[in-house]
């Protein structure tokens, strides 16, 4: 699999490694793309990888969720400490690939599992310290469906934050795939020539899978858009994907890793994260239909417009 480099000169300005400026929060932009950008120059002298940035910020993460597990406000905190450098990381890998112009598909798939393991490890060791503890072993089934939820609510949060990049910022400012061309990919990756490519590839294709299952409007549409516009996405849908998708924009927002965050760092401050369980469970996955409901409604209208789009002036 080759690299899939963007377009034109390497990134040199903080504004330049920002995915897109609405979709960034207000901490992203005042304080994790700041110092993102600062790490992501320093790895760039280093001459790191945004692949091993990845790997570095998830094992950082990863401590972090050890020292959720100890009934320790002082551990907590550190853990908290390293959650938001784990966090930072997560950031420079990205701002890294963008400065440096070596954006790819691999990167992508390997910062997503990075991102994965790190809630894994918060998940695993809440639910060994409730354990710890004595209570009831139905914890685990609640931990897990917790994070099965933050799953979906994760990828469906990826895809529809891409779909504005693709639909509303032009195609070559983000890589929106599609399982079927990913099957036949797969298909021609060999495990015994590329074990690692095929094993990365694998997840990505069912993250994809999963994606297209919760958004079958968002897939139709990006097939009909191909389909129908060989060449770049007409301005009039460009236009008009980013009027009707950008007042839902911030209520995505909340769906991800900050809000997560900041709940969980509450919550352990007043030393009730299982609470952070029931609310993944609930608030976020009332949010996830919602929205999703939402979503899909957009994708149809703008299916209908794609058909007949409207004449020019």
């Amino acid at each position: 699999m080759g690299i899939d480099l963007t377009p034109g000169a390497a990134s040199t300005t903080i504004e330049a490694t920002y995915k897109s400026r609405e979709l960034e929060g207000w901490i992203d932009i005042h304080f994790y793309r700041k110092i993102g950008f600062s790490l992501a120059t320093f790895f760039e002298k280093l001459r790191m990888t945004p692949a091993a940035v990845s790997f570095l910020g998830c094992i950082v993460g990863v401590i972090a969720g050890h020292l959720y597990y100890y009934r320790d406000l002082s551990a907590n905190i550190a853990g908290m400490m390293l959650h938001v450098g784990a966090n930072s990381l997560d950031n420079a890998d990205g701002q890294l690939a963008r400065l440096t112009n070596t954006k790819s598909r691999m990167g992508r798939i390997i910062d997503s599992l990075a991102d994965h393991l790190v809630w894994v490890s918060i998940y695993v060791h809440l639910t060994l310290r409730y354990l710890a503890e004595g209570v009831s072993p139905a914890v685990a089934l609640l931990a897990l469906a917790a994070g099965l939820s933050h799953a979906l609510q994760g990828a469906a949060a990826d895809y529809y934050r891409n779909g504005y990049l693709y639909f509303a910022k032009g195609r070559v400012r983000a890589d929106l795939d599609s399982s079927a061309n990913l099957q036949e990919e797969f298909r021609r990756c060999s495990w015994r020539h590329e074990p690692w490519h095929k094993f990365l590839l694998a997840l990505y294709l069912n993250f994809t899978w999963q994606q297209e299952k919760l958004s079958p409007g968002l897939q139709r549409l990006h097939q009909a858009i191909g389909r129908d516009f060989s060449g770049e996405i007409p301005i009039w849908l460009q236009t008009q994907y980013h009027v009707s998708a950008r007042p839902m924009l911030w209520w995505w927002r909340l769906l991800m890793t900050n809000t997560r965050m900041f709940l969980l760092f509450f919550l352990l401050f007043i030393g009730r994260p299982v609470w952070y369980l029931w609310l993944e469970l609930t608030a976020f996955n009332f949010l996830l239909v919602y929205l999703t409901l939402q979503q899909e409604r957009m994708s149809r209208s703008l299916l209908q417009l794609t058909t007949a789009p409207p004449e020019p002036a």
